[in-house]
Parts: structure tokens; sequence; C-alpha cells
């Protein structure tokens, strides 16, 4: 299920020269960028980094010190997928206390072409530049299904975006659909509801479905459910970090039982949202799961509840069980779509 026909108008268009395009991948944790040249005949990486977000004061100076540190030219052109909504060339990082502008970053780069993306169109952008060896399939539904594609991304916040099938090419497109209201279906879902409630006000989907909701459902299940957190637990989840990471790999091992539940809570989540997307979208070509924890988790999805809890809906079943479904393996796959766009698009 790769995109074969993803809209990329472009292409035929840079010549024998072709141009050099500075990619970044900036997100709430880690911003990746890469130096590309991009001729006709398609895309040449040159170097490559990865930065701790949250150590910088802005995306500017992580692209100062990468191009300084790989000794790299300016580029012709610089695309940023960022993680939040792009709203007249400018963006307030979701997960991170940055503001980007494109006249900003223009100016402060030295570059004229500079173009930002949300993440998650960036994202599917890049699944242009994948290959099969670059997914893992959890459901390998109908095939030949063609239609719209959907991409459903749990990391430090949750991402989705669509890719519109117009019968001919796939054209991606942004969402902030994460931030849409979560729905409780059983007690426990509304117990979990009320005791985030106390926290955040509004219980959105990133707050069940995403990297901090792993440590939030967690804890719910030992404040308020009273489950068992056993000592040599506690002490792990004291000196290591991510805590979400700790959890889902006691998980995945089977080491304790408040884990595990955490993790049944958490697929259930991620599937009833994935139906939800799907349905919402008709995503009758396929569904994408992206972002850094699918991978991660991907022994807890391939087992036999994820499905499960994906086709629990409203008599859509048979819409539902032909959809093609791939966890995006490549963590590099927002990186390659914004070189795509930068190179192809621009």
């Amino acid at each position: 299920m790769t995109i074969k026909n993803l809209h990329i108008p472009k292409r035929s268009d840079l010549g024998e020269k072709g141009v050099t395009v500075l990619a970044g991948d900036i997100g709430g944790t880690k911003t990746n960028l890469a130096f590309y040249q991009a001729t006709d005949a398609g895309l040449k990486i040159v170097e490559t980094g990865r930065y701790p977000s949250a150590e910088y004061a802005s995306c500017v100076a992580i692209m100062q010190q990468f191009l300084s540190e790989k000794k790299c030219p300016l580029p012709d052109r610089i695309c940023l997928g960022v993680a939040g909504p792009v709203l007249n060339g400018k963006v307030n990082l979701t997960n991170l206390s940055w503001d980007i502008d494109i006249q900003e970053v223009k100016k402060s780069m030295g570059v004229e072409a500079v173009f930002l993306l949300n993440d998650l169109e960036s994202m599917a952008y890049g699944l242009a530049g994948l290959t099969e060896d670059d997914f893992i399939i959890l459901h390998p539904g109908n095939e030949n299904s063609t239609g719209n594609m959907a991409i459903n991304a749990p990391g430090t916040g949750l991402g989705q975006a669509g890719l519109f099938w117009n019968g001919k090419n796939h054209f991606p497109f942004p969402t902030e659909g994460g931030h849409a209201d979560f729905s409780p279906r059983t007690d426990d879902d509304i117990a979990l509801l009320k005791y985030l409630q106390k926290e955040y006000g509004v219980v959105s989907w990133e707050k069940v479905v995403a990297g901090p909701a792993i440590v939030d459902i967690y804890r719910f299940l030992r404040d308020v459910k009273k489950m068992e957190e056993p000592e040599w637990l506690k002490e792990e989840l004291a000196k290591e970090s991510p805590d979400s990471a700790v959890i889902s790999g006691a998980a995945i091992e089977q080491r304790s039982a408040i884990c595990v539940q955490t993790m049944e809570l958490f697929v259930r989540y991620l599937a009833r949202e994935s139906s939800n997307l799907v349905l919402k979208m008709k995503a009758t070509g396929g569904l994408f799961l992206g972002g850094g924890i699918p991978p991660k988790i991907a022994p807890l999805l391939l087992q036999k509840q994820f499905m499960e809890h994906f086709m629990d809906c409203d008599r859509m079943q048979h819409l539902l069980e032909n959809v093609p479904i791939r966890i995006i393996k490549n963590d590099k796959a927002g990186l390659i779509g914004a070189a795509w766009y930068g190179a192809y698009l621009m």
C-alpha cells in the first residue's frame, strides 16, 4: 500500500542542476533536519541531524547550528513540517513554546524560498518516498481498495491528516482532529474522562491517545481504580525517561498488571479514534498509523484487540473490514515529505 499517485506537479521542472533543500520535521520532542540535492531524477540526501527541540530557542537556531556543523551552504529552499496549524505563514507549535513566522525565517536565514507545512501533511507527502519495507502490515484489508486515505499519528501529541482521492491522484491535507472531544463509552471511560477533566478541563482525543496520555491513564488506574504499583516499577518510573516508554515496555513484556491494563486502554482508544477517522474521511484507500508510538508498541497493536475495537462501530463493519492498515515504521516520513514538498511543490 505505497502511494504511487501522490499529486506532485513539478517533478520535472528542476532541470539538470536542480536545487538544494533544507528539510525539517519539527516536533514537540525532537527536530530532524536534512540537506537534500533535488533534481528531476529524484532526491539525494547530503547531510542529516537530530536535535532535542526544547533545548533550543527557535527552529532558526537549530538550522543555523546544523548548517554550521555539517558545513553545508545556504540552501535554495527551506521546507519545514511543524507540529501545529499553519495559518497565513505562521504557526504556534502546539506542544512547544515556539512561534514560527515564514517572514522571520526568511530574514534570519537569508533564504527567500521558505515554506511551512503541518507535520502530518508533511508525513502524508512523505509516503511518496517510502517503500513496503517502511511499513508493518497491521491489517491487509483489500489491497485493491481505492479512495481517500487517513493518517492517525500519536506521539508527543495526536496528529491526523487525510489524502483526498480525485480518481487520479491523492492530495494530502492537514487537520487538527486530535483536538476534537474524546467520546467515552464505558463506565471506566467516563471515570477517566472525569479524572482528566480535573487536570485539563477539555478532554480531547489527544488526552487519551498520545505519549503523555499513557502516563495519565496509568495514574488513573493507580489513583482512582487503586491498581497496585509494584515497588520495582515505581523505582523505574523515578529514574527512567520517558515514563510512557517504561509503562509500554512493561506491558509488552507482561511484567505488570497495571501496565498491561494501561496499554489495553490506550490501544482501545487508538483503535476507536482510528475507526472514527476512517469513517469521517471515508478512507477506503487505507489507514496509516504514524508518529513515534505505533512502531514501538507494534507487538500490542498486532494482537487481535486492536482490530476488534477498530471494527466495533455503528453498522459500517463492511466498510472498515476492507480498509488496509499499515504502521509507518520509518521515523523520517515527515522529513522526507518536507523534502518532497520543498523540491517539487513549492
